[in-house]
């Protein structure tokens, strides 16, 4: 059993444990960049937006906090673009 904790910190200074977060919606097409997200909703009803501010090594650079509307009906303005 892995020990392995995902606690990222989202804009607000907050720390939250996304280890056992169910994933509502997400693109993780690498070569990454500004069209990857993650929508997580925690155990304990807390709505987390995954995104990407154009880092190509990394999936997602920067959480923030969402009401549980905004989570379910997100819809993520950027795509993928082909070098």
């Amino acid at each position: 059993m892995s020990t392995s904790k995902y606690i990222v910190t989202v804009a607000e200074g907050r720390k939250v444990d996304l280890t056992n977060a169910i994933i509502l919606k997400s693109n993780n097409l690498y070569p990454f960049g500004r069209h990857n997200y993650a929508i997580y909703e925690t155990p304990e009803g807390t709505f987390v937006k995954g995104l990407n501010n154009g880092e190509r090594e990394i999936m997602l650079t920067g959480f923030e906090l969402l009401d549980e509307a905004t989570a379910r009906n997100y819809s993520h303005p950027f795509t993928r673009e082909e070098d």
